[in-house]
């Protein structure tokens, strides 16, 4: 949509002028804001912030004379419906031309900013790096969640959240900004606003109206309460002398040039402009404060202060630096599922550096991916660079990092905030955890890793405790699985009697560890999927029949730092020991199922009594009101769990009737 001139009859007056800059100072933070979140979060903190600004103080000539949006005109006296017209013409304009800043030509390179996002354009900072401050976990999840739509969806979620702007009003608006599908955007952000009030997803401070969080704002989102920090020094005073130099030899060629005749002019060839530099160096590593993880909500890997012998080693750094940007014939490169080796664009943060077992380690964060870079202090073994998922993690998932593996085991590094460190062995459930001792540095000594499903005869795993400076009394389950961060396990009990849902809690109580010590050996199974965490969720209960004992069932969930996840049902009965492993009876694969989206399950399966008789059993979880089955046996009863006489060896499927009337399909029977 193209702004065209005002008609001359209009007859703005300077009062009219000044209505205009009062509105828009009026609604300055929510058109910031919104401009804020429109924009690619692949811009960066720093310019996504100053394009934002730049992107509203350029709306008040649209209203101006000389240039206004079609069919708004300027208030020409103070009143409410003049205003209301005003402020949805800086709506547009500012969803239209931060739309237009998020937008790459055909053939422009997806590894740059957009064109237009590079010419110079005020406000202009020189000399700081300017971005919204941190917020809590939930918050910054909830803005990944969120940068993840496509920029309609965004701009009509921030849209929503304005007063008194009505679904109708939204689609108006972006259909006034050129949006193509307005009603699908505005069904998106419907979407991901309903996904959102789940109250596992929810930030503190979110109330939702409907749907709708009215006036709420991370503080991820909020580009008018901005902190400011330096640049890095060193580098820019390199800059300088660097731009003297350039601009000394440019005058220099110039004069010869200018001295030079035509026709040997003609003949020099043109120099080389290429640096050769690398993208990445040493000196541009982020470096957390050693305090940061007590002084900030953010309790993850972007807290880790630097550690290890060799921080300052300039000449490791940059080999590790230089082997994640290009990866040698001689490098061993491995990467977990669907996690990208390349670079990142900027310096990631040095979390570690130093000499463990016979290896020099360097260890990166890019905010998304952790990647360990490891070279031999010997000449007998290859470098190799290990590249995983790390988004999204949190003082449980980012408390542990493994640095090397050997035979004698893993040795991991331990988060600042983890003020005890032992081990435990999961087959053992009555027996305490172990100290483990930990250096100055925070290496840990060697941790026998996880065995394999077969001949396992024991499960060791990190149990840590947090400190108090950030979280009381929080201990926690951390298994390893050969990946760089070990796997949190969790764990929901049984359902209370006419007492609301239970929420997963750490797996570190009684009737946890219990519960665990049948699940310990199928972990060993889950090595090189990406996994970041495995809840036991004890769902049912019942009584079998043949005086077989109580069983309960159990839906394991594991998930990925990719989002999908799969489960697997078993079902453990009192007569098995500690220990044991309990007998999987269902299984599916990338399911919501088990998890906060899907937190109803029911699951059947062939059992033989103490009495050589079978029978098929079927339980279902705390909503769940009648069980239907099929296949070599036909019943449906009501209740939450079930057990009929059935012939050997038999098939069946489960449905169940939920409180709600809705119909729901089991968990798909496992293989045989």
């Amino acid at each position: 949509m193209r702004l065209r001139p005002f008609p001359p009859s209009a007859g703005h007056s300077r009062a009219a002028v000044l209505e205009a800059e009062s509105t828009l100072i009026g609604q300055y933070g929510d058109l910031v804001r919104l401009a804020h979140v429109v924009l690619p979060a692949s811009l960066g903190r720093h310019r996504r912030v100053l394009l934002a600004h730049s992107v509203v103080q350029r709306v008040l000539p649209a209203a101006h004379p000389g240039r206004v949006v079609p069919g708004v005109p300027l208030p020409r006296r103070e009143g409410r419906r003049d205003r209301a017209a005003l402020r949805r013409s800086y709506l547009v304009t500012v969803v239209r031309d931060a739309l237009a800043l998020g937008r790459r030509p055909a053939l422009w390179p997806a590894r740059l900013a957009p064109p237009r996002t590079l010419l110079p354009r005020l406000p202009l900072v020189l000399g700081l790096r300017l971005f919204p401050g941190s917020g809590s976990p939930e918050e910054l999840r909830w803005a990944q969640a969120l940068s993840e739509l496509p920029a309609p969806a965004r701009a009509a979620f921030m849209l929503r959240l304005l007063p008194g702007m009505a679904d109708e009003s939204v689609a108006d608006v972006l259909t006034a900004a050129g949006v193509a599908e307005p009603v699908g955007a505005l069904d998106a952000a419907q979407a991901f606003a309903a996904e959102q009030a789940d109250g596992a997803r929810v930030p503190q401070g979110f109330v939702p109206p409907g749907l709708v969080p009215q006036g709420f704002v991370p503080q991820e989102f909020d580009a008018c309460a901005l902190r400011a920090s330096p640049t890095d020094l060193l580098r820019r005073r390199r800059r300088v002398r660097l731009g003297a130099v350039a601009a000394l030899a440019v005058l220099v060629v110039g004069a010869v040039l200018t001295d030079t005749p035509p026709d040997s002019a003609s003949r020099h060839t043109a120099l080389p402009s290429a640096s050769t530099r690398s993208v990445l160096r040493p000196a541009d590593l982020i470096r957390a404060p050693a305090d940061l993880w007590d002084n900030t909500s953010r309790v993850d890997f972007t807290a880790w202060p630097a550690r290890g012998s060799r921080v300052r080693d300039e000449n490791l750094l940059g080999r590790a630096l230089s082997t994640w940007t290009r990866p040698g014939p001689g490098t061993r490169l491995s990467a977990t599922r669907a996690t990208p080796t390349v670079a990142p664009p900027d310096a990631p943060q040095l979390l570690y550096a130093g000499d463990v077992g016979g290896l020099a380690v360097v260890l990166f964060h890019d905010g998304r991916r952790l990647a360990r870079y490891t070279e031999p202090l010997s000449a007998d073994r290859p470098r190799s660079l290990t590249v995983a998922r790390a988004d999204d993690a949190d003082v449980t998932t980012a408390a542990a990092v493994a640095l090397t593996s050997g035979s004698a085991g893993v040795r991991y590094l331990i988060a600042p905030w983890v003020a005890e460190t032992e081990t435990r062995d999961l087959l053992r459930p009555d027996v305490l955890g172990r100290p483990l001792g930990v250096s100055r540095e925070g290496v840990t000594q060697p941790v026998r890793p996880l065995p394999a499903p077969d001949g396992c005869t024991s499960a060791p795993v990190l149990q840590l405790r947090s400190s108090e400076r950030i979280a009381e009394h929080h201990a926690f389950l951390l298994a390893g699985l050969d990946g760089l961060s070990p796997v949190h396990l969790t764990y929901t009990p049984l359902p209370g009697r006419g007492a609301p849902s239970r929420e997963p809690r750490e797996a570190t109580g009684p009737a946890a560890l219990s519960a665990w010590s049948h699940h310990a050996c199928s972990l060993g199974a889950l090595r090189g999927g990406g996994v970041n965490a495995v809840h036991a969720w004890d769902f049912a209960e019942q009584d079998l029949p043949d005086g077989g004992g109580h069983a309960v069932w159990t839906c394991a969930r594991t998930s990925t730092w990719r989002g999908p996840g799969d489960v697997a049902v078993t079902l453990r009965s009192s007569a098995d020991g500690p220990g044991a492993p309990a007998r999987t009876v269902s299984r599916e694969r990338s399911t919501a199922v088990c998890g906060r989206f899907g937190r109803h399950v029911a699951a059947a399966t062939g059992w033989r009594s103490p009495k050589n008789k079978w029978y098929v059993l079927a339980a279902g979880s705390r909503a769940v009101t009648a069980l239907t089955i099929g296949g070599s046996v036909s019943a449906r009863e009501p209740g939450r769990t079930l057990a009929v006489p059935a012939p050997p060896h038999p098939r069946v499927t489960v449905r169940t009737t939920l409180s709600t009337g809705a119909d729901l399909p089991g968990v798909a029977p496992a293989p045989r």
